[in-house]
């Protein structure tokens, strides 16, 4: 007993695939006794006849992987996708470095290991781009002897 005509008929009838026709087992000899489309479409009115619902893609797999991220799994430099920009842009990277190097100076004038006018100086060179680190900027404060000089 083929079936095929009438689930290809339901198909077109219900604008799904042949594969999401449903037939209700029990009920076979009717289908096959259905040959028209009129009849096709009584018996999916009398619910013998019916659509399977869509399978949708679970979300399952994807919510454990983000409350992972969200505890800070999974961003190592092995995961990380795009370039070095992307991932943390150009103006991030300033904003990180000149709040590093401003807190520095400011560590150093307080301390009083650095003169308020050296501590000016380094400020604006920080501010022109001069460092590219903290350890950068103690290197210059080292070779240009920058540091106070404590008498005594």
């Amino acid at each position: 007993m083929s079936l095929r005509s009438q689930r290809r008929l339901a198909a077109s009838i219900l604008g799904v695939g042949v594969n999401r026709v449903w037939i209700d087992p029990e009920r076979m000899d009717e289908v096959e006794a259905a040959i028209t489309r009129e009849e096709i479409e009584r018996l999916i009115s009398r619910g013998i006849i019916k659509a399977r619902p869509l399978k949708g893609q679970s979300r399952g797999r994807t919510r454990i992987l983000k409350a992972k991220k969200r505890k800070g799994r999974r961003r190592g430099p092995g995961s990380r996708k795009g370039s070095k920009y992307a991932v943390v842009s150009r103006k991030r990277r300033w904003i990180n470095r000149i709040r590093a190097l401003r807190k520095r100076l400011r560590l150093l004038r307080d301390r009083r290991i650095i003169t308020v006018s050296t501590y000016r100086m380094l400020y604006r060179k920080a501010k022109g781009g001069m460092f590219k680190s903290c350890a950068d900027l103690e290197r210059y404060i080292e070779e240009h002897k920058l540091r106070r000089r404590i008498l005594g």
